[in-house]
């Protein structure tokens, strides 16, 4: 057995059996020793930035971790900002990180990078494995620091010849701890505290944020008049119709201000004291007054939910009749605004699906308005580096493949990680990306907001076309006579993990359907993306392979790939190699 094959062995041990992986020729004895032993499920991403995001959506949904596999530092580097967001999140992660040989290291080839202190500002545990032998028993080791709660990213670097050399040892995997129980005059100090009817603001956190954790939280505030709050990003919220719904500090600094004003404790369970996103001249860096005082209940590490229930029973607090749902809105019509898309995705989202958000500015309202929807999971950016929510949601859907995933995509942040939407395509994943297309560069602040037009009519539909055909511009008129409908891609003719389309592979099975379809079945998985757009989508033509948006002639402003283009208008026209498709219609 060589170290490849002990580390592969060690991952399985532990249950680790998903792996997302842009590996080089540093790590091709792991991916040799991947097809040699089976069980371990290797998803492809194009970019690193779309691994360490996956593997941060596996994480949020599965509850433990998986695995990267990146291409020595400069692989690493290409991910370290979701890296920078999955840290925040405080979700377990075992990065594997090529390296050269031990013995061409000091010969300073062009990959050669200070690998380790790179690592270091996003893991929790740096290790480099210097022989075979100790290729398993490291790789127990990260793996027993990444599950050690709260959950944590743990990178191990691995030089070459350690995985190619033989003398390989399965390490033995290591049960970590549990979440620490709070001590009781703990929960009794913060009761006595909540009985004084002094204004208290409770911030939960974490695990706190789950259903049944919510319910104990409103028991609590029933009981004493306490106010529940959630930061402004979370790692994963229960909400929806028939769970507790919880307010998060809002960005701007003047109405986060505004939201604690008279608040005189503040006591944290599973969160941090609250901070202003950035600086900004002659406004506070915290949103609260600083005679507030804190109290912290429990930690990210701990055992919030018990925390929670033991709080409301010190309180004696009764158990509620249930949340006061608010109903369920009709799709909107008329002009594409934020209150109206977060309706039509209250309307249309099907029970149990998980909603990851990158709206960034557009999506203001998406949260408050979609309590109305029916029961869901909220996962969003949690460091603010954007470029997290296509990857999020490929590694959230292959965590949970029986739910659907609906992802609300800025168009800017998007363009980070476009390539996930390949990922996605390729794995059969039943993702639907709504994706807000600007049309400017718009920059906040407390006292302005400027826009900037783009350098060329570069169009993100077109660009995600190539990679996803399965697109539809919604213009505002066509939102006046109907409510919002996605465009389907429908891939029941192909078999999951492979790719979309190839020579002489054609699977063109189109609908239109609205959000709320049937879910997938494991026959007949979906990947989608709809662009609510100001500007007005292909008309009948499409089918003959016309098109009045753009020219079949090529010009300037056509994008070509292979054989297949992106038309002025926004259309695609695909090749027959790789994942484009090889009919020669119009995709729009």
């Amino acid at each position: 057995m060589n170290g490849a094959e002990s580390l592969v062995t060690t991952l399985l041990a532990a249950g680790i059996d998903v792996c997302f992986a842009n590996p080089g020729t540093s790590e091709m004895h792991f991916v040799a020793a991947l097809d040699r032993i089976r069980g371990v499920r290797c998803v492809l991403g194009l970019f690193e930035g779309v691994v360490t995001g996956a593997a941060d959506g596996y994480a949020r949904v599965a509850g433990r971790p998986a695995a990267t596999l990146l291409h020595c530092g400069p692989g690493l580097a290409n991910g370290l900002a979701n890296l920078h967001n999955a840290r925040r999140a405080n979700v377990p992660m075992v990065n594997i990180v090529g390296d050269q040989a031990s013995y061409h290291r000091p010969l300073d080839a062009p990959l050669t990078a200070d690998t380790e202190g790179w690592a270091r500002g996003v893991s929790g545990w740096v290790r480099t494995t210097r022989t075979a032998a100790e290729v398993g028993s490291d790789a127990a080791e990260a793996i027993f620091a990444a599950c050690t709660p709260p959950g944590a990213i743990a990178t191990l670097i691995l030089p070459s010849d350690v995985c190619w050399s033989d003398g390989g040892v399965p390490g033995a995997p290591r049960a970590a701890p549990p979440p620490a129980r709070i001590a009781a005059p703990a929960i009794e100090d913060i009761a006595r505290l909540l009985r004084r009817n002094e204004p208290v603001v409770i911030l939960l956190a974490g695990t706190a944020l789950r259903a049944a954790a919510l319910a104990d939280a409103h028991r609590i505030a029933a009981a004493s008049g306490a106010r529940l709050l959630a930061p402004l990003s979370n790692r994963r919220i229960e909400r929806g119709q028939g769970r507790y719904p919880i307010e998060r500090i809002v960005y701007s600094v003047d109405h986060a201000v505004a939201q604690l004003q008279g608040t005189r404790h503040l006591v944290l369970i599973g969160a941090t004291p609250p901070v202003t996103f950035f600086a900004y001249p002659g406004k506070p860096g915290r949103p609260y007054s600083p005679e507030v005082e804190i109290h912290s209940l429990a930690g990210p590490g701990d055992d919030l939910p018990a925390a929670l229930a033991d709080l409301a029973d010190a309180l004696d607090a009764p158990p509620l009749a249930g949340p006061s749902d608010l109903p369920r809105p009709a799709p909107a019509l008329g002009a594409i605004t934020p209150e109206a898309v977060a309706q039509t995705l209250a309307a249309l989202l099907p029970e149990n699906a998980i909603v990851v958000d990158e709206s960034v500015s557009f999506g203001w309202a998406f949260y408050p308005r979609m309590q109305a929807a029916p029961p869901h999971d909220w996962l969003q950016l949690t460091g603010g580096a954007i470029g997290d929510g296509l990857p999020m949601a490929t590694g959230a859907a292959i965590a949970a493949p029986g739910r659907r995933f609906v992802t609300l995509q800025a168009d800017g942040s998007a363009m980070y990680t476009l390539q996930a939407l390949w990922t996605q395509a390729r794995e059969a994943l039943d993702v639907t990306t709504v994706l807000r297309r600007t049309g400017s560069i718009r920059f906040s602040s407390a006292s302005s907001r400027m826009s900037a037009p783009p350098p060329a009519r570069r169009r993100l539909a077109s660009s995600a076309s190539a990679i996803l055909p399965s697109i539809e511009s919604i213009s505002p008129e066509a939102l006046e006579s109907r409510p919002l409908a996605l465009k389907t891609w429908s891939s029941s003719a192909m078999p999951s993990g492979r790719p979309m389309a190839g020579p002489g592979r054609r699977s063109s099975n189109w609908s239109s359907k609205a959000l709320s379809s049937a879910p997938c079945r494991s026959a007949g998985r979906r990947a989608r993306a709809a662009f609510p757009s100001p500007a007005p989508g292909c008309g009948a033509g499409a089918r003959s392979g016309s098109c009045r948006r753009g020219s079949r002639k090529r010009s300037a402003s056509t994008w070509r790939s292979g054989r297949g283009r992106i038309c002025a208008g926004g259309c695609a026209r695909p090749s027959a190699s790789g994942i484009l498709r090889s009919h020669r219609r119009c995709l729009m």
